[in-house]
């Protein structure tokens, strides 16, 4: 992007969730990516890869697979040959691994007939059919292991649930890209720096965060019945953050999260570069955690709207700032946080509900990267 691009503004078109009693959500959706340009690639022949996130098991908060059947029907009607993809994990969980990873997406209504188009785990059996990729302008990663399906794709298109992250504030299309196509190696490059520690008064030896761990970074004291960290084995991945209900975990360098966002967005700019790219986000069900999470809690926000554009860092700011403008839900995480005695307003919706996360350097290492655009022209699609 040189120095002109910087200084113009990017194109993100919206629509809201209001229907006519003879249409739904997908009518307005397809709506959206004609107006959004999305008919413009060039498509006929080609295999065009359509990262989204499956959803845990147990979770409820993911997706639709009939937002995936809209995109892929779109594809389809282009000449395009569309399959849905995402890597595997690299916690437990029901993702780790290919065979798991399918039966959990068929499982959560992603098969050919709802979705209108095959699965394909990115990086293969293992999590470990990965290809090496440039980084261009990467300061902290110069060659990204990204699942080879990813990048045999000739057309790259991103389909995400925007929503809080218990690390990096919100998960929107940046994170989606980055961490969610990286091979289990990938990932845990991203995630490499910062070690939890533990609040040994907070800790109550549920052992809850153990099943979270991967890496085997967590160790139970049996004598005093307390989680301890071994940081030789901890990889700093924050999973067991957001397993804790006891606020017992935290990191102990500030800057690990922030170097995980600029990993995240270095990642991100890796798959889109290169080739044909197009990017989704439907800010819906905002939930206060990712949807690795086997289960969702209540949104913190109400609904806002679906959004598209070929920038996918003005994407993700202009679903930012959306959410941002809109009131607190009672009861929900964003609101028990704002009651707390002794709450400090950040003034955001996102640091709010997770005190302890940081969203804001990805997006500004995203831009000086070169990935995108934090200026964008809001286009209103009825």
């Amino acid at each position: 992007m040189n120095e002109c691009e910087k200084l113009s503004s990017s194109k993100v078109f919206y629509t809201n969730f209001r229907c006519k009693p003879d249409e739904g959500p997908v009518d307005k959706l397809k709506r959206l990516l004609k107006a959004a340009g999305m008919g413009t690639i060039d498509m006929d022949g080609k295999f065009v890869g359509i990262k989204m996130h499956f959803g845990e098991l147990g979770n409820l908060s993911f997706l639709r697979p009939n937002y995936a059947k809209a995109v892929a029907d779109f594809v389809k009607q282009c000449g395009g040959k569309p399959f849905l993809t995402d890597c595997n994990t690299l916690y437990p969980g029901s993702r780790k691994n290919a065979i798991e990873h399918l039966y959990c997406a068929w499982e959560n209504g992603f098969t050919p007939l709802s979705a209108g188009c095959p699965v394909i785990i990115g990086d293969g059996l293992k999590g470990t059919d990965d290809v090496a990729v440039p980084v261009v302008g990467g300061e902290y990663v110069k060659e990204a292991k990204i699942g080879r399906a990813v990048m045999d794709a000739d057309v790259f298109i991103s389909l995400t649930h925007f929503k809080g992250h218990e690390m990096t504030g919100f998960g929107g299309a940046i994170k989606n890209i980055g961490m969610g196509c990286g091979s289990r190696a990938g990932k845990k490059e991203q995630h490499c720096n910062g070690k939890a520690i533990i609040d040994p008064e907070a800790c109550r030896g549920c052992k809850r965060c153990m099943k979270e761990c991967a890496n085997n970074g967590l160790v139970f004291d049996e004598l005093r019945k307390k989680m301890t960290v071994d940081e030789n084995n901890c990889v700093g991945c924050g999973r067991c953050v957001g397993a804790c209900n006891f606020d017992a975990i935290d990191f102990a360098q500030d800057a690990a999260i922030k170097e995980l966002n600029c990993r995240i967005a270095e990642y991100a700019k890796s798959v889109v570069d290169g080739r044909p790219n197009f990017h989704i986000s439907l800010v819906c069900d905002v939930s206060p955690t990712c949807d690795c999470h086997a289960g969702n809690d209540a949104p913190i926000i109400a609904d806002v709207g679906m959004f598209a554009s070929f920038d996918p860092l003005a994407l993700d700011q202009a679903c930012v700032d959306a959410c941002l403008r809109q009131t607190p839900l009672p009861d929900s995480q964003l609101t028990d946080e704002m009651g707390k005695t002794g709450f400090c307003d950040h003034h955001d919706h996102f640091d709010n509900t997770n005190p302890n996360a940081e969203y804001k350097t990805c997006l500004e290492h995203a831009e000086k990267i070169g990935l995108g655009n934090r200026q964008y022209e809001l286009i209103c699609v009825k």
